[in-house]
């Protein structure tokens, strides 16, 4: 018999809007049976009991910002994938707006050397739009790159795309999923003088949402969505957070069928603009936090299937860039070691069912980016799986936190499910709080 026979047994196995009881038994880097009950032939199988607890495919994440290259004081591809394997996300999407830029093949095959030695997870990353290198992203192979990330509002890098003839020619050149950062670059520059004007350099943090609003944040996703209809371009809407924009999105098509798409975040989905005044900076992210009714309005829309994906967003910046004014405050934070536990948090206060955070967090992602042979668990698939405990309660606190950055907005608080096991390519990459310190990530391959 082969090394790397491992068999899962006693499961609920939360699959295909399914929960079934059985076993899954994995040969190396693959799922090779999953069944109903399945006998180990032979001592050298690795046998783990699931002891009735969950197993769901390894979530992937389509937007992180893993900080490397150049912003390395705050993450690295190496710790925060650490914490994506410790939170139940086996694969991630890395976004372009490092430093360098990731705007050229050049700077995308040297971020794809560095994720190949030191990713704990499975890896692709966004190639980034920008006002002047349509030649460079005609070089890239879809088969290999996630997509194109273009930032319709500032972002970290300044990598603003602000030149419709320039956004028109993009959209109709290219045919991979173009993922678009959705808030109107005036609208906010002129709120922002605005309450510049009233308040100086002490801008109280609950007036994010209103700087950075939901008019700012409508009329570019609006105006994307109309160009993507007008150049048949195949676009992904990035971390929505107002109800206005929900009305721009429709359910009634299948998901492998949509041209056009649509992101929630965790924040979005679990803070309101009234934790501002505890959380203050923790949760300044763009586009901001925003109001209860528009919460509900994301949540809606969630569960009927008009938003398609939940992600992160994971954005992580040290706690003195963080605890600085509202001015100087950079937007973001980390979320990759949570945000699947966030979501059964949700499960358990009857806001979602497991089969729908799974369709959300693995096999929806998977289905929109085309991700080859990952986000199910099927035989022939390969064997990313976790194993969640829902009933042994824990407290997210410093000693246990594995972001770089230290910290994270979930710290005090006490989520219900814990993440026992996580499977990465069929090894044994996490368990109990203890990440395995060799490396199991592979480049993830696009079927396109």
């Amino acid at each position: 018999m082969p090394e790397g026979i491992t068999l899962i047994k006693n499961a609920k196995i939360i699959n295909e809007g399914r929960i079934t009881e059985g076993d899954i038994l994995i040969k190396g880097a693959y799922i090779d049976e999953v069944s109903s009950s399945i006998s180990a032939k032979s001592a050298q199988v690795k046998i783990i009991d699931a002891e009735g607890n969950y197993v769901m495919p390894g979530a992937i994440d389509d937007q992180v910002h893993f900080r490397e290259p150049g912003l390395t004081h705050k993450a690295t591809i190496e710790t925060e994938s650490k914490a994506a394997v410790a939170g139940g996300i086996t694969s991630f999407i890395e976004m372009p707006n490092t430093n360098p830029q990731t705007t050229t093949v050049e700077k995308l095959n040297e971020k794809f050397d560095i994720a190949a030695n030191s990713s704990y997870a499975n890896y692709s990353f966004m190639f980034g739009g920008t006002n002047d290198n349509l030649d460079e992203i005609l070089k890239v192979n879809p088969k290999e790159v996630a997509g194109l990330k273009i930032f319709l509002g500032s972002s970290t890098g300044n990598m603003l795309v602000d030149d419709p003839k320039v956004l028109e020619k993009i959209f109709s050149s290219t045919d991979m999923v173009i993922s678009v950062h959705c808030e109107d670059e005036a609208t906010i520059r002129r709120n922002t003088e605005a309450y510049l004007k009233k308040y100086g350099e002490d801008i109280p943090m609950e007036a994010h949402p209103l700087i950075r609003s939901e008019e700012a944040c409508y009329l570019s996703s609006s105006q994307a969505i109309e160009l993507a209809k007008k150049t048949g371009a195949r676009l992904h809407v990035f971390h929505l957070s107002t109800a206005k924009e929900m009305e721009l999105f429709t359910n009634k098509i299948p998901l492998k069928d949509k041209k056009i798409t649509a992101e929630v975040c965790i924040h979005h989905l679990w803070f309101s603009d009234e934790d501002y005044r505890t959380k203050g900076s923790l949760i300044k992210w763009n586009p901001a936090v925003k109001t209860a009714k528009d919460r509900d309005a994301l949540w809606k829309a969630l569960l009927d299937d008009r938003i398609d994906v939940i992600a992160t967003d994971h954005a992580p910046h040290t706690l003195e860039e963080k605890q600085q004014n509202y001015t100087k405050a950079p937007s973001g934070g980390p979320l990759v070691q949570h945000a699947v536990v966030a979501m059964f948090e949700a499960y358990h206060k009857g806001k979602i069912n497991l089969e729908t955070i799974v369709q959300k967090m693995c096999h929806n992602p998977a289905i929109l980016f085309q991700v080859e042979k990952r986000g199910f668990i099927r035989e022939g698939y390969f064997a990313d799986l976790v194993i969640v405990n829902a009933n042994q309660p824990w407290n997210v606190k410093k000693d246990n936190i594995l972001y770089k950055c230290g910290w994270s907005p979930f710290e005090g608080t006490t989520f219900k499910s814990r993440i026992s096991h996580t499977f990465v390519n069929g090894k044994l990459a996490y368990q109990n709080f203890k990440v395995n310190q060799q490396r199991f990530g592979q480049c993830l391959t696009f079927e396109r």
